[in-house]
């Protein structure tokens, strides 16, 4: 149920290409990112300064297909007015696709139920001009079913300290993966990871280790030692940022926001 009030919380799915920018959130002054475009954008069709909280943030070069953000006005549009004044303002790389008003309850970040990413490898002995920015090419043929049996080690709740970041700011390790998947279709091969919330590099370092796995440098049970250790020295490199994507960002069903995957 939405509150009557004159302050309205609205959320936002937005669609972006981060191969030109430092990640999602606001930087120094001089330094490009998304949130600093959006909340401009949003703020000159509310006439009014617009601070927006966004599910998770996302590292230099990542993309998001799914990220859902919230912001409180007190200006009146109708949903398809904010749509597309939003995106009149914002560049060719960045996108609203959804919004909607939803509950003052809600919050983009602590009410998400789970959030799921996508790494995409292009695995061709040529590298593609078209892909550089979309998708990690590897030359070396990986096995794809070894790298799946590897993933499915991480399913379940635990530290999971080996695959955080060295600057990682979590007060804990601990999360819970709820699925993972790798598959491929011809040459590319897609790696989902649905949890309730990520550490920093979390999704890159455990791709670093299938990549590993897929290029039969490890054995798939190999991923479960890494997982015990809880200690990052044990883990991989971290893949590149630019084959990972924010899928999709699923909520309780009371705040009415849809997942879009």
């Amino acid at each position: 149920m939405i509150e009557n009030t004159k302050i309205k919380k609205f959320a936002l799915r937005v669609e972006y290409n981060g191969s030109y920018y430092h990640g999602w959130q606001n930087q120094k002054s001089d330094i490009l990112s998304i949130q600093k475009i959006v909340e401009k954008a949003i703020s000159n069709v509310a006439n009014h300064k617009v601070s927006v909280i966004c599910s998770g943030r996302t590292d230099a070069k990542v993309h998001s297909i799914g990220q859902i953000i919230h912001f409180t006005t007190v200006s009146v549009r109708r949903d398809i007015s904010w749509i597309l004044g939003i995106n009149s303002y914002l560049p060719s790389d960045i996108a609203v696709q959804w919004i909607g008003r939803v509950s003052n309850k809600f919050h983009a970040r602590y009410s998400a139920v789970s959030r799921c990413y996508r790494y995409i490898i292009y695995n061709s002995n040529y590298r593609s001009p078209f892909l550089h920015n979309y998708a990690n090419h590897i030359y070396n043929k990986l096995d794809v079913y070894a790298m799946y049996q590897a993933s499915q080690y991480l399913i379940g709740e635990y530290d999971f300290s080996s695959f955080r970041s060295s600057t990682c700011q979590s007060y804990t390790a601990y999360r819970k993966i709820i699925y993972t998947n790798v598959f491929s279709f011809k040459n590319f091969i897609f790696i989902d990871i649905q949890a309730n919330s990520f550490l920093q590099y979390m999704v890159r370092n455990i791709v670093g280790c299938l990549i590993e796995v897929g290029k039969m440098h490890k054995r798939s049970y190999w991923m479960q030692y890494v997982l015990k250790k809880r200690n990052r020295k044990f883990c991989s490199f971290t893949a590149k940022p630019n084959g990972l994507y924010l899928l999709s960002v699923k909520y309780p069903k009371i705040f009415n926001v849809p997942c879009n995957i």
